[in-house]
């Protein structure tokens, strides 16, 4: 195992040979090993990049082993050969295997990333590496970070086995509410090293940087053992309001952060089931007396507490719940028994009936939660020994009245069986490593889930300032921990933003304003309305429900995951080198932009002068996510707005081309409102909302406005004595690793519009007055260049070719035009940036 790495994930990396080869001859050698983590708004982006050499004179293949958190997916694998990126597709498992294999069997360079554990714990990546070869392979994941115990952990396992020339990890963290605290340590770091952990905080942004020399990295002076072996590990948290939480608001989508301080902790009682079967004997068993000992002594006197030992037989400690005083709280010496035999099934319904007695007996208090904790490191073999049979007789005792927790101790634990269980009864599951500091493990499991402040916990959003919202009902929050609800806004304009909480432990309908931030990135879209949805739909497949219902959400997730890329229990991302050296056709090879390509961009602003028989072009280049005033004509209150959005991944070259992918259009004396992205057109008028999919062909005629829906392609608006907006929908190969659908504006009669007309394009709609002289030769042949005189102005500009889609709307015609550059610079009244509005509907 020569390699481990990224920010909160666990990498390892092992090398086979055919069969026979000596030991001596590997010769693979990793040259570079970088871990690149960005926090956003707890989102963490993380690219682990390593270049490796395959010195051999055969074909060798890495096997990674990655453990990855929960919600954290793989979004990108991408390998560099000579020059070419190969960057991987999501298929479904088998499809992708059958690929991956075959390019194995011809000795080419191939990567397979899979989910190998039953849950998203586990994930295995394969490289074989040609012979005489170089690679640079990068992965890519993302993640929301989880608040537990108070802070947001950011984990980095770093065990490389072997000197590293390059060993960096940089981890960029950005808060808007705030950085209350930030705290980076590592187990491996001795007195020398300590001092190169960099850590910079400002109010709002923290950096962390570690980078050892190859030197620096040594175990001892001339040894070629390291000292890097071990845990880097970085907590923070944020500044929190005494509110109903922190949204933080971006193009047009908002995320709420719900942990309000200073909630007091609501009574619980718990019931522990204890598998004390012969199979527990030695360490587990002494390691679960070690946590017991200590989870004891932190219940509080307002609590009540019960203890259940299991193997063929079922031993309550007491007959019923007691309360957790000094008195009662003692460590309880039980001993493992004789018989391997494992009875979940009677011993979790054992401790039901315990905590439906306190309840019925009036023993606990009114107000409490009621939660069972089962550990066990085996299968069921006695008693009722179908696990279906079993979650479904312990669903319907638990009735939805109490939380379950499944701790699988070890690896023999059929941790499915666990997982379905405690989803299906407001719980969870966890596994239990056998290590030496499973004792610890179980302590900080229990520390997650002991201090309740709030159950059933419903927040509800204004429905004319919200048309999509992910989960909002939750079943529990813990001290310590956070809720977040993602959803897209129909409206920026939050100065009435108010937030109810439905929830046990507050008064009901609790309603507030929270507080609000405008957050600067473009991952928001992605992350909270896309991978949340996808851990939703695969989270939904192991829940109840009939057979049809839990296909339905295994094929929602399964299509989810492989629109957006994502690599989940049901798909894996294979890339492969293409038969054909060239392969420029493979769905599998990335555009390697060539110089004269690299700002492309699907943003060309044409504007066409009739009068003059010709046509001016230029281009705005800006960070995705920004929005662009584009036509605006205050005297019968006509607004159009778009917003750019990125490539689907960052393109080798760096460099991100960028598309309108959303229209937000406005009439106000007509009273109409549009909005037009490249899923659907949403039309706002007289209070009312009308949905229309560019799957269909529609027309909407009304006294005012109509709308023309050809399917597939074009949207058309007519304005009542006034323009024509003509939008087209560009739909690009559906897979493509990089690019997107992206939408094209026209304005058709633009001579209707006032002379006050202004905006990007608008400010041309009546013409311009420009001379071009001294045509001359350009870096292009076919391409001249001259000099262009405009609004008092020297400019350099370029002929070219554009395609207008006014007339063909399916296949465009090529128009020439002159070509103005930077930005448009000169040409534009103002700078480029003069053009940016906060909303899609604001006119600042």
């Amino acid at each position: 195992c020569f390699l481990v790495l990224s920010c909160n994930v666990i990498l390892c990396v092992f090398v086979f040979q055919e069969p026979g080869a000596a030991v001596k001859s590997l010769q693979v050698e990793v040259h570079s090993v970088t871990v690149d983590c960005t926090v956003t708004s707890r989102f963490a982006h993380t690219v682990m990049t390593s270049k490796a050499l395959n010195k051999a004179n055969i074909s060798q293949e890495i096997f990674f082993e990655v453990e990855l958190p929960k919600t954290a997916y793989i979004t990108n694998f991408s390998m560099e050969i000579e020059n070419q990126v190969y960057v991987g597709e999501v298929k479904e498992k088998e499809k992708a295997k059958k690929q991956y294999d075959a390019a194995v069997s011809r000795g080419q360079t191939a990567g397979l990333v899979k989910a190998s554990g039953r849950k998203m714990e586990k994930f295995s990546v394969s490289v074989n590496i040609a012979a005489q070869s170089n690679v640079t392979f990068t992965l890519t994941y993302e993640e929301l970070l989880q608040r537990k115990l108070g802070h947001y952990e950011i984990q980095t396992r770093v065990k490389p086995k072997q000197l590293v020339e390059e060993f960096k990890i940089v981890t960029n963290i950005y808060e808007p509410q705030g950085i209350s605290y930030v705290d980076a340590h590592a187990t491996f770091l001795s007195n020398e090293l300590l001092p190169l952990v960099e850590k910079t905080v400002t109010e709002k942004k923290a950096r962390i940087y570690f980078s050892p020399t190859l030197e620096q990295q040594r175990s001892c002076a001339g040894c070629e053992g390291t000292l890097i072996d071990g845990d880097f590990i970085i907590k923070y948290d944020v500044n929190r309001a005494k509110t109903l939480g922190d949204i933080q608001i971006v193009n047009g989508y908002f995320v709420h952060f719900f942990a309000p301080p200073d909630l007091p902790r609501v009574p619980k009682n718990v019931v522990f089931v204890i598998d004390r079967s012969g199979s527990m004997s030695g360490t587990k068993i002494y390691q679960t007396k070690e946590a017991m000992l200590a989870i004891l002594k932190d219940l509080h006197e307002e609590d009540y507490f019960g203890i259940i030992l299991f193997d063929s037989s079922i031993d309550p400690w007491k007959d019923s719940l007691i309360k957790a005083n000094k008195e009662n709280v003692t460590i309880l010496q039980f001993q493992v028994s004789s018989f391997s035999a494992t009875n979940i099934n009677d011993a979790v319904l054992r401790a039901v009936d315990l905590l439906r007695q306190g309840r019925s007996d009036h023993i606990v208090p009114e107000i409490s939660i009621d939660m069972i904790i089962l550990l066990t490191d085996g299968m069921p073999n006695v008693g009722e020994s179908n696990l279906p049979r079993i979650q479904e007789n312990v669903h319907a005792a638990i009735g939805g009245n109490m939380s379950l927790f499944c701790l699988g101790f070890g690896n023999d634990v059929d941790y499915r069986f666990l997982d379905v269980m405690g989803k299906q009864n407001k719980g969870l599951a966890r596994r239990i490593f056998e290590a030496s500091d499973a004792t610890l493990q179980l302590q900080g499991f229990y520390e997650e889930v002991s201090s309740p402040l709030l159950s059933e916990v419903d927040l509800r959003y204004p429905d004319n300032a919200v048309d999509f919202i992910t989960t909002n009902h939750f079943d529990q929050l813990f001290n310590g921990s956070e809720i977040v609800v993602a959803g897209r806004l129909t409206d920026n304009d939050l100065d009435n933003f108010l937030v109810e909480v439905f929830a046990q432990g507050v008064r009901k309908g609790d309603s507030r304003n929270v507080d609000i931030d405008e957050v600067n990135s473009c991952d928001f879209e992605k992350l909270f309305l896309v991978m949340l949805s996808v851990v939703y739909a695969c989270h939904s497949c192991s829940k109840t429900g009939s057979e049809d219902e839990k296909g339905n959400a295994t094929a929602k997730a399964l299509d989810m995951s492989l629109l957006y890329n994502f690599v989940t229990p049901l798909t894996s991302m294979v890339v492969t080198k293409p038969e054909t050296e060239n392969g420029t056709d493979s769905p599998l090879v990335a555009d390697k932009l060539t110089e004269g390509k690299k700002n492309t961009t699907r943003k060309v602003f044409i504007i066409i002068l009739p009068d003059r028989d010709d046509a001016l072009c230029f281009n705005i280049n800006d960070k995705p996510g920004t929005i662009f005033n584009l036509v605006k004509d205050s005297t019968p209150g006509i607004l159009v707005n778009g917003q750019i959005i990125g490539d689907k991944k960052i393109p080798p070259d760096g460099k991100i081309n960028t598309y309108f992918w959303r229209f937000g259009i406005i009439h106000r004396t007509l009273g109409v409102r549009l909005e037009v992205t490249t899923r659907d057109i949403s039309i706002f008028q007289d209070g009312h909302r009308v949905k229309l999919l560019w799957s269909d062909t529609a027309s909407l005629k009304g006294p005012n406005v109509d709308f023309l829906v050809t399917k597939g392609h074009s949207l058309l608006v007519t304005l009542r004595d006034s323009v024509k907006f003509l939008i087209l929908l560009h739909k690009v190969w559906e897979k493509h690793p990089y690019h997107r659908d992206y939408l094209g504006f026209y304005t058709l009669d633009s001579h209707l519009m006032t002379p006050n007309v202004h905006g990007l394009l608008g400010q041309f709609y009546h013409g311009i007055e420009y001379e071009v002289t001294d045509l001359r030769p350009g870096e292009v042949p076919e391409k001249p260049d001259a000099t262009m005189y405009v609004k008092g102005q020297e400019l350099n500009v370029t002929r070219g070719w554009q395609r207008d889609f006014r007339r063909d709307e399916k296949n465009g015609e090529n128009i020439p035009c002159w070509f103005i550059h930077t930005n448009g610079t000169g040409l534009i009244d103002g700078d480029a940036t003069d053009y940016i509005v906060s909303g899609l509907f604001k006119t600042v």
